[in-house]
């Protein structure tokens, strides 16, 4: 009796409240658009400095700050002819506060269930060392696993 009561007492969120939190994280999916609200959190900046900083056209930069302003995630404000860019508001700055603790929280734990000698290689899994204690990319593997020879370099096997 007591567990239905508690139940009923709970709430889910309405369906029009989960659908907008739903395209707020979708938005937030995309890394390039999470390395602009790094940028940002930090000071507010114009679309030049922001694209030098992600590693992006302006042209790019402009397109993903476009889609954070349609979630009123930043929030423009010119100045003669540069438009600077900030986070909205302090929701958006703990939203990505928080998130970004997660992350690290669980790299970390990863990292340390890993020890000293996988640590090396942790990351993007790009490569790996072979029996022989050679390095092999990703690329290599594929390749080698699609046409069953591996790739020959001047003469030599890799």
């Amino acid at each position: 009796m007591f567990m239905e009561s508690s139940m009923a007492a709970r709430r889910v969120i309405a369906p029009p409240t989960a659908d907008a939190l739903a395209e707020t994280f979708k938005v937030l999916g995309d890394a390039t658009r999470v390395r602009i609200l790094d940028a940002i959190s930090q000071s507010e900046l114009c679309v030049c400095d922001i694209a030098a900083v992600v590693g992006h056209s302006e042209s790019a930069v402009s397109h993903q700050l476009r889609l954070l302003r349609g979630m009123r995630l930043v929030r423009p404000r010119r100045q003669g002819r540069q438009v600077f860019y900030a986070l909205d508001d302090h929701h958006i700055v703990d939203l990505f506060e928080q998130g970004l603790e997660h992350v690290q929280e669980r790299v970390e734990s990863r990292f340390s269930r890993m020890g000293p000698i996988g640590s090396a290689h942790v990351g993007s899994g790009l490569s790996r060392t072979t029996r022989s204690g050679h390095a092999e990319s990703r690329a290599s593997r594929t390749r080698t696993a699609r046409t069953g020879k591996r790739a020959t370099v001047r003469g030599r096997r890799s």
